[in-house]
């Protein structure tokens, strides 16, 4: 089974850990420590399980409200656990790997410590245009101006990756603020979402200077 097919397969009982300081996105992974005796359970439940669960934000307003159930903003991340360990009071070390964006349909009976959504599956359809190659084009000149530690993840993946994926994996790379990262992830339309996240990739070049070397010169 397909990591896919397992969220779709989870999405009528999808277990949500809403976590306003960050935004994960399809064909990325996150490092997770799960400690609040709530997302203790739902990691649990998951492992136990299909191993499924999604990262949510929460609507505007949510401040001082976070013990209750405040709303859900209606544009998540289904991704699966690929790696877990459990450390000293059941407290959870993992890695999320994201697959796909999912539509929160509603909110299931608070049945569980935790939240469980009808969500509805929405992977990216096919894209190929010439955003792609002016996105990769700016991450190879974005490598010339960082730490080859930072560059040398991304540019595999951005020279093989295409369509949605690019666009996703570059995002996940370079934009750090949660707001903007949302509106990359409620963007359905792939063309639309490599030009939004070329602009941002730009916007970021034009306050970097070209790294000096570091070796001697000839």
């Amino acid at each position: 089974m397909t990591a896919q097919e397992r969220v779709e397969r989870a999405a009528s009982a999808l277990k949500v850990f809403p976590l306003p300081s960050a935004v994960l996105f399809p064909h990325t992974v996150i490092p997770l420590h799960i400690f609040e005796p709530r997302y203790r359970d739902l990691v649990r439940d998951a492992l136990a399980t299909d191993r499924v669960l999604a990262l949510g934000q929460l609507e505007t307003g949510w401040e001082g409200s976070y013990e209750g159930r405040p709303t859900l903003q209606p544009m998540l991340c289904a991704g699966v656990i690929v790696w877990d360990e459990q450390v000293e009071d059941g407290r959870y070390n993992i890695l999320l790997q994201g697959v796909s964006r999912v539509r929160l349909v509603e909110e299931l009976p608070a049945d569980k410590l935790y939240r469980q959504v009808r969500a509805q599956p929405l992977p990216d359809l096919a894209y190929t245009g010439p955003e792609e190659e002016q996105l990769r084009q700016a991450v190879f000149e974005l490598a010339g101006r960082v730490p080859p530690s930072f560059a040398e993840n991304l540019l595999p993946v951005a020279a093989r990756a295409g369509g949605g994926m690019l666009a996703d994996v570059v995002a996940s790379a370079v934009v750090p603020e949660p707001t903007r990262r949302q509106e990359l992830l409620v963007e359905l339309d792939v063309r639309r979402r490599l030009e939004m996240v070329l602009g941002d990739l730009s916007d970021l070049l034009g306050q970097l200077q070209p790294m000096r070397p570091s070796g001697p010169l000839n």
